[in-house]
Formats: structure tokens, C-alpha cells, sequence
């Protein structure tokens, strides 16, 4: 009985066995499994430049701002200028002097670039001119006065010229009247002098008129020997004392 026992325990293990090679050998081999997919490239940096033309400049003057840029998105450009295209140019006119910043943003980030624009600043204005003479100092500096012998009221050729300047001065300034003053040296009496300085003044004015300076602006005045020039005693001192003399009215 043991033996038997035995046989058939033997018998029963090896069916279970074979049974159990069977069933494992006859399953398929599972399938390799794919890689899993690459991670994409990271996205390129932008990059960006900015030049200005030209980079002085006077007031009032522009200048060209040129840019290029790769891998963005949006660029823009401060001040004033906003967004722009990837690449171009534009006319820039600052008041001041002004740095210009370009900033290109994309996926891969941003960058930026600047340039800058002087502005010279203007010449200073030149002085003004300094101011020329006065209506006075002119006068006093082309009005001639007319000379005249002993005793006398004639024009002389010396005089001539002096009240040729005289007129030509009057008639360039037509604002400007002048009274002519009869003057007489020391001999004489008063009241004869008086009317020899009035003829010697009218004498003056007419020749000025004659020489086209209007009558309206000529005004006349005797005064004698009571205003000398000189108060020597000599025929040097009393020629400077015969006169028609010039003296600005207005």
C-alpha cells in the first residue's frame, strides 16, 4: 500500500508539473513599451539692436533710428516712438537731448537696446549791436556853423561848404528843427549888432533853403555881441564871434 501510495502520489506531481509548464509556456512574451517623446527645444532668446544717424544733432533738426531684431514677438520702442515691426527705421526729432530704448519680448524672453540722439544746444543770440549816436550827438558832430567877415552878411565860399554838410544833415533827419542864432563881435554898438546878427541869421536860413531844407523847420535869433564865443580882444577871437550858429530845437 505504501509503495502504491507513493507511485501515485509521483504520478500526480508530475501531471501538475507538466500541466503548469504547459500553461506558462504557452503565454506570449509581453510587448517593449515606446520611449516616452523628446522634451521640445527651449525657445530661442530674443535678440535686438537699435543705431541712431546721426547721433548729434541741432535743435529743431531729426535724426533715423534703425533697428533689427530675431525671435520676438512685440518690440517697442520709448520714448515716444511705441511699437514697431522687427526690423525698420524711423525719423526722430527730441527737443533735448534723448536715449532711446528698443525692448523685444518673445517666448524665449526679452532683450533690449538703446541709442542716443544730442542735441546741441543753440549759439547764444549775438549782443545787439551797440546803439548808434544820438540825434544830439549828431548835431553836434555834422551841423556846421557859417563864418562871416567884419561888418558883414554875405555868404562867404567858406561858409558855403559848411552849410552844404549842415543841409545835407537837416535833410537826412527831417524830425529834427534847429534855430540859427546871429552872432556879432564886440564892436559896435548893441542895437547895430542886434540887427547885424538878425541879417547874418536870415542870411543862413535862406541859403538852407535854398539848398531844400524846408523853412517851417528853420527858426531865426539875433543875439549881438551879447553872447561871445571868445572873450579875447583880437581879430582871432572876433572871427570866432561872427557867426551864424546852429542850436537844436526839438
Amino acid at each position: 500500500m505504501n509503495l502504491a501510495s507513493r507511485s501515485l502520489y509521483r504520478a500526480g506531481l508530475f501531471l501538475m508539473l507538466a500541466a503548469a509548464v504547459m500553461t506558462f509556456g504557452c503565454k506570449k512574451p509581453p510587448k517593449p513599451q515606446p520611449p516616452p517623446p523628446a522634451a521640445p527645444p527651449p525657445a530661442a532668446r530674443p535678440t535686438v539692436t537699435l543705431q541712431a544717424s546721426p547721433t548729434s544733432i541741432n535743435k529743431g533738426d531729426s535724426a533715423t533710428l534703425s533697428w533689427n531684431s530675431t525671435d520676438a514677438t512685440q518690440l517697442n520702442i520709448a520714448p515716444d516712438v511705441g511699437d514697431v515691426t522687427a526690423q525698420g527705421s524711423t525719423k526722430v526729432a527730441p527737443s533735448d537731448s534723448t536715449t532711446y530704448t528698443i525692448t523685444a519680448t518673445g517666448p524665449g524672453g526679452s532683450a533690449s537696446a538703446t541709442a542716443s540722439v544730442t542735441v546741441n544746444a543753440p549759439p547764444p543770440p549775438p549782443p545787439p549791436p551797440p546803439p548808434g549816436p544820438t540825434d544830439d550827438e549828431l548835431f553836434l558832430r555834422e551841423v556846421r556853423d557859417a563864418y562871416f567877415d567884419y561888418d558883414k552878411a554875405d555868404i562867404r565860399p567858406d561858409a558855403r561848404d559848411a552849410l552844404s554838410r549842415t543841409a545835407d544833415f537837416l535833410k537826412g533827419h527831417p524830425s529834427i528843427r534847429a534855430t540859427i542864432e546871429g552872432h556879432c563881435d564886440e564892436r559896435g554898438s548893441t542895437e547895430y549888432n542886434l540887427g547885424l546878427g538878425d541879417r547874418r541869421a536870415n542870411a543862413v536860413k535862406q541859403y538852407l533853403v535854398s539848398l531844400g531844407v524846408s523853412a517851417d523847420r528853420l527858426s531865426t535869433v539875433s543875439f549881438g555881441k551879447e553872447k561871445p564865443f571868445c572873450m579875447e580882444h583880437n581879430e582871432a577871437c572876433w572871427q570866432q564871434n561872427r557867426r551864424g550858429h546852429f542850436v537844436k530845437s526839438n
